[in-house]
């Protein structure tokens, strides 16, 4: 079952990101999708503070992938951008086989490449709200897939 979290601005959208830290462990899978400009990196930058991770998290879109190594005794982040990646293959030349047991692994644009990573994921999608004049409003879906999500409450993610 989805859940939908509003986000009423940018902070926000980081805010939430920053709730869902807590739930997560190594070997967590989140594929985010959205239009360019939705709100991905914003997330993600939100999670990789309240994961306690070292580096300033921007968007890796012509270096493919990050690893920001944890400042606690937390899993490590890896943060991927499959934007320009045409094909699952792509995704494995990375080699991401070697962290996905011990980090948190987000891919950006991966819907449709990285579901082949892991059987269990947290599909999460980014767009912006209608009507929205300002344009920060966001709308977040997150949809739990496999058994790792099954039980996980993220009714409480909201701002």
């Amino acid at each position: 079952m989805s859940h939908l979290v509003v986000a009423r601005s940018v902070e926000d959208t980081r805010l939430v990101g920053a709730r869902l830290a807590p739930l997560l462990r190594a070997g967590d899978l989140l594929v985010l999708s959205g239009d360019l400009g939705a709100g991905k990196t914003t997330f993600t930058q939100g999670l990789a503070g309240a994961l306690g991770v070292r580096g300033e998290v921007t968007s890796p879109t012509f270096v493919i992938s990050r690893v920001h190594p944890s400042l606690t005794d937390g899993p490590a982040l890896v943060h991927v951008d499959a934007y320009r990646l045409a094909e699952s293959a792509e995704l494995d030349d990375l080699d991401l086989d070697a962290y996905l047991d011990e980090a948190v692994t987000v891919v950006e644009w991966g819907n449709g490449l990285a579901e082949a990573l892991a059987e269990d994921r947290l599909e999460i999608e980014i767009r912006r709200a209608h009507g929205d004049e300002q344009g920060e409003e966001r709308s977040l879906r997150l949809t739990p897939v496999g058994e790792r999500w099954a039980a996980e409450d993220l009714s409480d993610l909201g701002t």
